[in-house]
């Protein structure tokens, strides 16, 4: 089985989001995501909980993870989103970057977008890969 970490800096949206996505679409026999920050929150960002309860997604208890050195050696893919150099070069470990924009404090709106940006990308990993659930 593949693991896909996501990484931004609070761990409190986009990569929260994309880790939730990941693993409602993904086959979990082949691949699961987990998510962390370089910098994480106290919680994940209310108005990111709010656009993923709109998806049928909750992310009311999820607590941010700290991204060290050894989560990212645990993983196969590591995507970065904004967190620049502070996300660990990890020899062996595939790494993809997707410029995302942080949708704390945004606009419902612009936090709906950057959402459906995210599923989008997520979608597409998981079809790149083979990773989608059987009959999906």
């Amino acid at each position: 089985m593949n693991r896909v970490l996501f990484a931004c800096v609070h761990n409190a949206g986009r990569s929260k989001m994309a880790a939730a996505f990941f693993n409602a679409a993904a086959d979990p026999a082949r691949a699961r995501a987990i998510s962390a920050g370089t910098q994480p929150a106290a919680r994940a960002h209310p108005e990111v909980v709010a656009a993923m309860r709109e998806v049928g997604l909750d992310l009311g208890d999820a607590t941010p993870t700290y991204l060290s050195e050894e989560l990212a050696r645990s993983a196969d893919v590591l995507v970065t989103m904004g967190c620049g150099e502070a996300c660990p070069l990890v020899p062996g470990v595939r790494r993809l970057d997707w410029n995302l924009a942080d949708p704390k404090g945004e606009s419902p709106g612009r936090v709906r977008a950057i959402r459906d940006e995210v599923r989008a990308r997520v979608l597409e990993l998981i079809r790149a890969n083979g990773w989608q659930r059987e009959g999906a």
